[in-house]
């Protein structure tokens, strides 16, 4: 049974179709692009995954529950969380409280307890805060705690993005445009991270991307849409001599 099994999907905005029959099957530790022209619908695919749209066609499922008609938080809570094009930070917090706040999904304890500072609620609390500093730790970002968010370097910013989507840890991460705005220094850093990330917490990986670089470096299969239709799926190999592919969106200057 895949981790996330999408078929036939198809979804509409008005009279634009901006999803055709698409399929995509992703296992454990899979790690997946999705690439495409602005306007292809590759936003469109995270977004019916994880219940911001309910698409008008098609099933999707994770793990093999059925998630259309969920509500984001539920299917979150079934492991899968995701980072989006523009940086979405809670950016007057602090570093560690952006991670912690991921964190509260996990909780065993409930608003009664909570107000009461009942002990089972302050030894949870301890208990995510040690988790946060683990996590930071392991970015690299534990040194800038209490920082605030929106004082990081723009590429730090990204790698708390990532940090605290895995602190709710899921089975499946969604990567919307995580190169958007680095210089190839920083896109060469981003491939080794997202490598580290997938073997390190053992997630399946699917991203959106425009960076051919980190594409056909990094991942195993791709994807490639067109108009909301598919045109071509394969190894990075088979993508860059792909002659629709080339015609469509890459390019010669893309591949080489």
């Amino acid at each position: 049974m895949a981790l996330l099994e999408i078929e036939h999907v198809t979804q509409y905005f008005g009279g634009l179709q901006a999803l055709a029959d698409f399929n995509l099957s992703l296992e454990a530790r899979d790690l997946v692009a999705v690439i495409g022209p602005n306007g292809a619908g590759k936003t469109t695919v995270f977004n019916v995954v994880t219940g911001v749209y309910r698409p008008k066609e098609g099933s999707i499922a994770i793990d093999g529950r059925h998630v259309v008609g969920l509500a984001p938080n539920r299917i979150t809570s079934l492991g899968i969380a995701r980072t989006f094009q523009n940086v979405r930070l809670f950016k007057d917090l602090s570093v560690l409280d952006n991670v912690r706040i991921a964190s509260y999904g996990q909780v065993g304890y409930g608003p009664i307890a909570a107000l009461f500072q009942a002990g089972r609620c302050k030894q949870e609390e301890n208990t995510i805060v040690e988790k946060s500093m683990e996590l930071l730790s392991l970015f690299h970002l534990d040194a800038c705690a209490d920082e605030r968010a929106r004082n990081l370097p723009y590429g730090l910013q990204r790698r708390l993005e990532i940090a605290r989507a895995l602190a709710t840890r899921p089975r499946i991460l969604l990567l919307d445009e995580p190169a958007a705005g680095m210089n190839p220094g920083e896109v060469g850093q981003l491939v080794d991270l997202i490598g580290w990330v997938q073997k390190a917490f053992g997630v399946a990986i699917l991203l959106i991307e425009h960076q051919m670089q980190l594409v056909m470096n990094l991942c195993q299969r791709i994807i490639v849409l067109d108009f909301g239709k598919t045109i071509a799926e394969g190894r990075p190999d088979e993508i860059r001599s792909n002659k629709r592919v080339l015609e469509a969106y890459l390019g010669e200057d893309q591949v080489t």
